[in-house]
């Protein structure tokens, strides 16, 4: 008789022997260079070896499938993208972009199944190891291997899917790795990654199977963008996007600007002025300029402060972000994602409504959530909590995305006034550089926009330190976990007196 538990513990094994035909050298790669033409070798030290040029910036990610936990305790069956480097810091909740000195380095000891945990510090690529062919041998060069990327990969898909982050004039390699869906054999479904609305310079990369490429089981492809101006993006798969993205194939990716490397005590403005001399975000005539400059000041670049866009003024200056993803889950459709059954996609209806992956009070626990698998391995499903803490007298940007693809959202914040400043990943600015910026109680978004918005709570005497407020949805049928009242998408936003901006916790 057949041991289910250690038949599921197997599995991938046995699916990788089915795949080592074409998989082994030859599909599973990785592509991360540590200089380009546009960002040359730098001068190596103890901590860089090898020179690598800090920006390049690399990830990996895996497509397969998973299981999440839904506020009323409901186990969730996904189709999920995974990471596949930088987990130390997605078990943080953090973005799992790496320089390509962080990414070119090898695991040891080799992972295992479940992998990572806690105490978890390796973010360097999954599978890289030494290529014993290569000349000379042993160099890192891509090759990996792929017992290591399944052991980790399967059944380690994420809702959201991996947090990534880079800075303007970043090149960004991103290597995605099709691991196979474990729950489901009888498909052969391809993955893509489509970068919605983000500006890409070339259809190969675009991620649309029409016009690009698609990403086979046992295969991975490298994905290359020059990152765009600041803002705050999002990311899919765009194979049969309603099924994929309702079963949970949906990210964020934000930009910095770089008004952030303006040093301290420099001028905003004359920053701004001298990217006009760049082609690349020269306004001139163009009517999308996304940089207009504001009226002439003498605002300079404060400590501590970073900045959502390259506003030449500060008007954008924050303390501390929080990328936030909404979304909705038909629980009808994930079980039969799940069990084989037809997919009806007239009769979706969303019952649960989520921030990060989580509807509350799952939203307000600062840990990474975990979900036992069906192989009985407890992996970090909900890595990203949904709480915003503030330092007393600071300021939160929250980056707000939205992929549903059968609800508008609404979130209120009826205690500290929510400042957009930015749509679609433009400042809210006028040609003319006038500030379009503008205060609100409630935002909604439809799937496909995302909004940039500043908490200010600056005034410590309207919010002093210890103050509770809610961010949550004034839609009520949204407040729920599919027939439980008290969920769905609320968060609580907190005054710390004393802000670790390491954990962004209050301590």
């Amino acid at each position: 008789m057949l041991n289910f538990p250690h038949f599921w513990r197997l599995l991938p094994a046995l699916l990788l022997s089915i795949f080592t035909v074409n998989a082994d050298a030859t599909s599973f790669r990785v592509q991360c260079p540590n200089s380009t033409t546009l960002h040359p070798p730098v001068t190596p030290t103890t901590a860089n070896p090898s020179g690598a040029n800090p920006g390049i910036k690399c990830q990996q990610i895996s497509g397969g499938d998973g299981f999440a936990t839904m506020g009323d305790g409901t186990q969730t069956y996904l189709f999920a993208f995974g990471p596949l480097s930088g987990l130390a810091d997605h078990v943080k909740g953090l973005p799992g972009t790496q320089p390509a000195s962080v990414f070119n380095s090898v695991a040891a000891p080799f992972p295992e199944v479940g992998w990572p945990n806690t105490s978890t510090t390796f973010n360097g690529a999954i599978g890289l190891t030494p290529d014993p062919e290569s000349v000379p041998p042993n160099q890192l060069n891509g090759h990996v291997d792929p017992r290591q990327i399944m052991d980790v990969g399967v059944l380690n898909g994420n809702i959201p899917a991996p947090l990534m982050a880079i800075d303007e004039d970043d090149e960004f390699f991103l290597t995605l790795t099709n691991v196979g869906q474990i729950m489901r054999p009888d498909l052969f479904e391809q993955h893509t990654v489509h970068f919605h609305g983000y500006p890409n310079a070339s259809a190969y990369f675009d991620g649309v199977p029409d016009a690009s490429v698609a990403i086979n089981i046992g295969g991975s492809f490298t994905y290359y963008y020059l990152a765009p101006d600041a803002g705050t993006y999002f990311w899919h798969c765009h194979i049969t996007p309603p099924e994929h993205l309702q079963m949970g194939m949906v990210g964020q990716i934000y930009v910095r600007p770089r008004q952030n490397r303006v040093a301290v005590g420099g001028s905003l403005y004359n920053g701004l002025v001298a990217q006009q001399s760049d082609l690349r975000t020269k306004c001139g005539n163009d009517i999308l300029c996304s940089t207009p400059l504001p009226p002439s000041n003498s605002v300079t670049r404060a400590a501590n402060k970073l900045y959502a866009y390259n506003d030449g003024d500060g008007s954008t200056a924050y303390d501390v972000e929080y990328p936030i993803q909404m979304m909705g889950f038909d629980p009808n459709f994930h079980f039969q994602g799940m069990t084989f059954n037809p997919e009806t996609f007239t009769d979706l209806k969303d019952k649960y409504f989520l921030l990060n992956g989580r509807s509350y009070p799952d939203t307000v626990n600062p840990q990474s959530l975990s979900t036992q698998s069906a192989d009985g391995v407890s992996r970090f499903s909900q890595p990203m909590p949904a709480l915003i803490n503030i330092p007393v007298g600071g300021k939160a940007l929250l980056r707000l995305s939205d992929l549903n693809i059968m609800e508008f959202h609404t979130l209120a914040s009826l205690g500290i006034p929510m400042r957009v400043i930015g749509l679609n990943a433009r400042l809210l600015r006028d040609q003319d550089g006038t500030n379009m910026a503008y205060d609100t109680n409630s935002i909604t978004l439809g799937g496909g926009e995302s909004l940039d918005v500043i908490l200010d709570a600056s005034d410590t005497t309207k919010y002093p330190a210890g103050s509770v407020f809610y961010l949550y949805t004034p839609n009520l049928d949204h407040l729920s976990n599919d027939a439980e009242n008290f969920g769905g998408m609320m968060t609580e936003i907190n005054i710390c007196s004393s802000f670790n901006p390491t954990t962004k916790m209050c301590s």
